[in-house]
């Protein structure tokens, strides 16, 4: 078995995972060179056996992961992976069809790369409103363009911090080499940070991946042959969801920066961040639209992140 693909999931919307296994049945990697790991995440919705029948692939793996979070679902289907390289996969994301045989062969030719994403390109269920496209970065989209990016340190020479790659890979398709995702799961504290936990919209935890990557001595890379479609609901267009999502993005990304030596910015005390965030209300407009309370929650977050015990 070359690779495993982890797929954690959390009450899935039956259509979208549907269309993220026929994704990967239509991969052009024979199948008998990879695995589906299925991680359910403490779901109280879950497809029944008969669900699979018209999308399911071959070596087909559904384990259960009964602490709610992506991260523990992610270690949960890392640890079970038999492949020498991983991919995880979102339950709603749909594969191009050469991305396993893609992911294969640059790892073949990159050795020194430990972790790797590339484009992630939406499907919207309704077409988004002008006003939403600043807020794309949050839905985990991206395309950094058609030249491979690789990244070797986290120190820049000169540099007086860490410094986070502005090419590291996403969640959302990344692949990993064993030893490389071997040395997160065996890191101090590398759970510490629970990303999505339910409904609540907390982040980061592919950033921590990419840390502890980058630590142990691996690069990472962007390579824009790997493609993916992310499907995108109408109700994460919403302001309501973007304003939470903007303020547990920024406050897991401090934390992560702070706990990797990576921050530029200095602790605040709670009282700080809450008269910090008062002033942003002013600074942003929030009420002027739903663009400026979004970015006005997403400093409320900046700030929070902050705070140390």
């Amino acid at each position: 078995m070359n690779l495993s693909v982890v797929i954690p999931t959390h009450n899935p919307d039956p259509e979208r995972l549907r269309r993220t296994l026929l994704g990967l049945r239509a991969q052009t990697l024979p199948a008998a060179d990879w695995e589906l790991i299925l991680v359910d995440n403490a779901s109280a919705s879950f497809p029944s056996a008969g669900y699979f029948a018209d999308c399911a692939v071959g070596n087909l793996a559904i384990v259960p992961e009964p602490e709610l979070g992506l991260t523990a679902a992610r270690r949960r289907g890392l640890g079970a992976a038999r492949g020498q390289i991983a991919i995880l996969v979102d339950d709603d994301n749909v594969l191009a069809p050469d991305y396993l045989a893609q992911a294969t062969a640059l790892f073949a030719a990159h050795p020194q790369v430990g972790a790797a994403g590339g484009k992630s390109l939406p499907e919207f269920a309704i077409a988004p409103a002008e006003w939403t496209h600043e807020f794309f970065p949050l839905l985990a989209l991206r395309d950094l363009g058609d030249a491979p990016l690789i990244v070797t340190t986290l120190r820049p020479p000169g540099s007086p911090r860490n410094e986070y790659p502005a090419c590291a890979p996403i969640g959302a398709g990344m692949v990993l080499r064993r030893a490389a995702w071997e040395a997160w799961l065996k890191a101090p504290g590398a759970h510490a940070l629970s990303d999505r936990r339910g409904t609540a919209l907390t982040s980061s935890g592919d950033n921590e991946i990419v840390f502890q990557v980058l630590e142990a001595g691996w690069s990472v890379a962007y390579f824009p042959r790997l493609v993916l479609t992310h499907l995108i609901p109408a109700g994460r267009l919403e302001p309501d969801y973007l304003a939470r999502l903007n303020r547990g993005i920024q406050e897991s990304w401090m934390q992560v920066l702070a706990r990797h030596a990576a921050s530029p910015w200095d602790p605040l005390t709670p009282f700080g961040a809450r008269l910090r965030a008062a002033r942003a209300w002013f600074t942003h407009r929030a009420w002027i639209s739903p663009a400026a309370r979004i970015r006005w929650q997403g400093a409320c977050g900046h700030f929070a992140g902050r705070v140390r015990p």
